[in-house]
């Protein structure tokens, strides 16, 4: 029941998104589409009540609770940041803005962009590990509590492996190559 939740929350969120764009640029509704954009995080909402009834109600947790738990974090870390990447490609096809910048790809400026993305987990894992420990101290019950650490384990991980690939970006910036070719060398002229 809790997967066909998450994937039917995956759905949502992408539709309810598609829906609000739709509604603010195609229709040229912006405080309309503004509403059914706050709408988003009301999906998150269904999904944690139906997590929590469903261990309240006596369920065994499951990888699938792991993964209400670390989907709820995922979203509620990256929503905004999705939401704002959906919306300057909308406005980009649908309003004439301008098209949205690309992340940097060389140098510092590609390192502060990946610690940013970090923080956003740090963000994201965070609230997976609360969420996780609110329903450990919810079901109260001695060891079924036991999968719900594990999530708690995951979201360490999945933070600890982000920050190396943050950290990795950091300690060997790429360099641009247009940036280090400089002019091209000039060709001596053969006397004639």
């Amino acid at each position: 029941m809790i997967v066909s939740l998450i994937i039917g929350a995956e759905i949502a969120f992408w539709l309810v998104l598609a829906a609000g764009l739709a509604v603010r640029y195609a229709l040229r509704r912006p405080r309309a589409g503004g509403l059914l954009l706050l709408c988003v995080p009301l999906i998150d909402l269904v999904l944690l009540t139906a997590t929590a009834l469903d261990l309240r109600g006596g369920a065994e947790p499951q990888w699938s609770h792991t993964l209400a738990v670390l989907y709820l974090g995922f979203t509620v870390g990256y929503g905004h940041y999705l939401i704002h990447w959906a919306d300057g490609w909308a406005a980009h096809r649908w309003a004439g803005a301008p098209r949205p910048a690309k992340p940097p790809r060389y140098g510092w400026a590609r390192a502060r962009h990946e610690w940013r993305l970090w923080r956003l987990t740090l963000v994201g894992m965070g609230v997976s590990l609360l969420v996780a420990q609110l329903m450990i101290w919810l079901i109260d019950r001695p060891g079924a509590a036991d999968t719900l650490r594990g999530s708690q384990l995951a979201a360490l991980r999945i933070l600890g492996i982000h920050g190396i690939i943050a950290l990795s970006y950091t300690v060997w910036r790429k360099k641009d190559p247009a940036a280090g070719a400089g002019p091209a060398p000039q060709r001596p002229v053969a006397a004639r």
